[in-house]
């Protein structure tokens, strides 16, 4: 049995701190969300600690997930949205270490970070091969692994992106 402050806090960290009931495009506005937190992280502690930090958010999502659907017949609602921040933050970890590693303010690496958002947002929500396979498992830990793969790719492309561009005009 769940105790009040346990469901509490685990509709607190599923739904971001409440923005997963921001409509409309709830993911979209998660991965927003997401977005900000890593560049606070990055300004924190640079590449270090956002990759500690997204290490970090996937069995804690994972939890939540899983406490505060426990008692619904929807695995995925729209409002839970920690599962997007964890992805999000894979998305962005190229970017985050190319800043981190040159020693530049990451706001200056800021086609990456746009490229990281829009990449993860298009395979979050169209689903390819892996990504839609981790989310028809049903379960909490599908929810969160849909949005880490897609999270992969997103950095995958995004560091492919990195270097053609670095290519071309360097």
């Amino acid at each position: 049995m769940q105790t009040m402050s346990q469901n509490s806090a685990a509709k607190w960290v599923a739904t971001v701190g409440g923005a997963g009931f921001l409509r409309p495009a709830p993911g979209t506005w998660g991965s927003a969300v997401a977005v900000g937190l890593a560049l606070l992280l990055h300004y924190l502690g640079g590449f270090p600690v956002l990759a500690i930090a997204t290490l970090l958010v996937f069995p804690i999502g994972w939890w939540a997930t899983a406490q505060y659907t426990q008692q619904s017949d929807d695995h995925d609602p729209s409002e839970v949205v920690i599962d997007e921040v964890a992805g999000q933050w894979i998305a962005l970890l190229v970017t985050s270490y190319g800043a981190w590693r040159m020693g530049a303010d990451p706001l200056a690496l800021y086609p990456g970070w746009i490229a990281g958002f829009l990449l993860f947002r298009l395979f979050d929500i169209t689903k390819p091969n892996l990504v839609g396979w981790a989310d028809r498992r049903g379960d909490a830990l599908g929810v969160m692994l849909d949005d880490v793969i897609a999270g992969v790719y997103a950095a995958i492309c995004t560091g492919i992106l990195a270097a053609l561009f670095h290519l071309v005009i360097l």
